[in-house]
């Protein structure tokens, strides 16, 4: 089953749930907020995801944070991550094989059955 990441007011998310809806694909989904952001989850997110690509540097969490942290390496943009969950780029969608596809854009799933 696809799991899909999302924090429940986001607009990209909710478009991404209305279009595995469409195509009438099962899945759960994870609200990184309300479900929370363990750890272990973030280490799985991150195996399979770059962290240049999993961070979210357009959100409003990032513009917020200090110069300092904006200067992370990888150990201390974890600790950032897992303090504020908004900082992952979202949706991410869990196929069955594993992989996670980042983001969401109109088409991006199309080929998902």
């Amino acid at each position: 089953m696809l799991t899909l990441y999302i924090i429940n007011n986001c607009d990209t998310c909710r478009k991404a749930r209305q279009a595995l809806d469409e195509k009438a694909l099962l899945y759960k989904t994870h609200d990184l907020r309300k479900d929370g952001l363990s750890a272990a989850l973030l280490e799985h997110i991150l195996h399979r995801v770059p962290l240049v690509k999993a961070i979210n540097k357009r959100s409003t969490t990032w513009r917020a944070l200090s110069d300092e942290d904006k200067d992370y390496d990888a150990n201390s943009a974890r600790q950032l991550i897992l303090k504020y969950p908004t900082l992952l780029k979202r949706p991410l969608l869990e196929r069955n094989d594993g992989t996670i596809l980042v983001g969401y854009r109109d088409g991006d799933y199309d080929k998902l059955s």
